[in-house]
């Protein structure tokens, strides 16, 4: 399995290597991107059933990634050489075009097509002509493309055509890890405050002049548009996350670009109350189970959130219907799902495409 250390897919190979381990599966979980940080080299150690190998070579998201794509490429087909893997598991795009001897499911957690899309509102420029070969030859390779919700993979047809085969696999979270505990009245988001698809500087217009404070957990940057009211964190460990769920009343998200959100089902797990972007990705996740703001409209956000603090009986019952509707991702169904996908293309193998995978 591959796993960027950067974002979320660490969050989402964690959870899915805890569920394989009772199943008898072990992974050899190839990272790049990055290398890992401590938390994250002991997160794997303790799961028991992971041997991590660690790279930071560039994934193809990023800048000038050509040369550690090619290079990146040799050592993973020397992983596979080593560990014969059944399966390989892709959570990224430009590697599905190796010549690869297991069959490989790749997931399709975001894509810079479809978040230009969504967060510039035109087109990605010519400059990412060559990362939509790649990504299109690496897709068009994989024995299954797998994605956390339907507008995701339709994105990925819109973006780069069909795939072989496909299907949806929800993420999932863990409900021993994530809990409501005493609330406290503040408000929290969590992300990258410089990604302009978490739509940060939005959320801290709107905090100014709320009666409850906003907290910030991710990457920061020095930002003008930030109200006095918005604590920014910075990097919190796992078990400090956990916490800030917990004890959080209101989770807001006004999201311009979020294929699944994790961090919404982290704190809707939690007991939180859930102000997410108006999103169909979001919408197909959380049904009536929160509210949709507009992610342009800071005063719109603001008004909402004014309104929920303001009401206890509204926010008491977002945070049931949240946790309630919760309760569907869980970890089973998410090993149920993969588990189906990684005996399907095994099953397949031998009926592969010809000529789909060469280096």
């Amino acid at each position: 399995m591959t796993a960027d250390t950067v974002g979320g897919v660490w969050t989402y190979a964690m959870d899915l290597c805890r569920a394989l381990r009772p199943a008898g599966s072990r992974v050899l979980l190839a990272t790049m991107g990055a290398s890992a940080s401590a938390d994250q080299r002991a997160e794997a150690a303790q799961i028991g059933n992971v041997e991590l190998v660690e790279s930071a070579y560039r994934l193809e998201w990023m800048d000038d990634p050509w040369e550690d794509l090619s290079a990146a490429g040799a050592w993973l087909l020397d992983l596979e050489r080593r560990f014969q893997p059944e399966v390989i598991h892709l959570n990224n795009f430009a590697h599905g075009a190796l010549p690869w001897s297991a069959p490989v499911v790749m997931v399709a957690h975001s894509c810079v097509l479809s978040w230009w899309e969504a967060v510039k509102g035109e087109p990605a420029p010519a400059a990412w002509s060559r990362y939509r070969a790649a990504v299109r030859c690496g897709l068009a390779a994989a024995d299954l493309v797998v994605a956390p919700t339907h507008a995701m993979l339709q994105a990925v047809v819109k973006h780069y055509g069909p795939p072989q085969s496909s299907r949806v696999i929800a993420n999932s979270c863990s409900r021993a890890r994530f809990a409501p505990a005493e609330k406290k009245p503040y408000i929290f988001s969590a992300g990258r405050f410089w990604d302009e698809a978490k739509n940060a500087p939005t959320l801290a217009r709107a905090a100014g002049g709320l009666p409850w404070p906003t907290r910030f957990a991710g990457a920061c940057a020095p930002c003008r548009e930030v109200a006095a009211d918005v604590e920014f964190l910075g990097h919190c460990a796992p078990a400090r996350m956990v916490e800030l769920f917990g004890e959080a009343s209101i989770f807001a998200h006004p999201a311009r670009y979020e294929p699944f959100g994790l961090a919404a089902l982290e704190a809707a797990t939690s007991g939180c109350a859930l102000v997410l972007g108006d999103l169909p990705s979001l919408r197909e996740v959380w049904g009536d189970a929160a509210i949709f703001v507009d992610p342009e409209n800071s005063v719109a956000l603001h008004r909402t959130l004014l309104r929920i603090i303001h009401n206890p009986a509204e926010r008491g019952h977002l945070a049931y219907q949240a946790r309630h509707r919760a309760r569907r991702f869980t970890a089973a169904r998410m090993l149920g799902g993969y588990l189906d996908a990684y005996a399907l293309v095994v099953a397949t193998a031998g009926q592969r495409r010809p000529l789909t995978r060469s280096a």
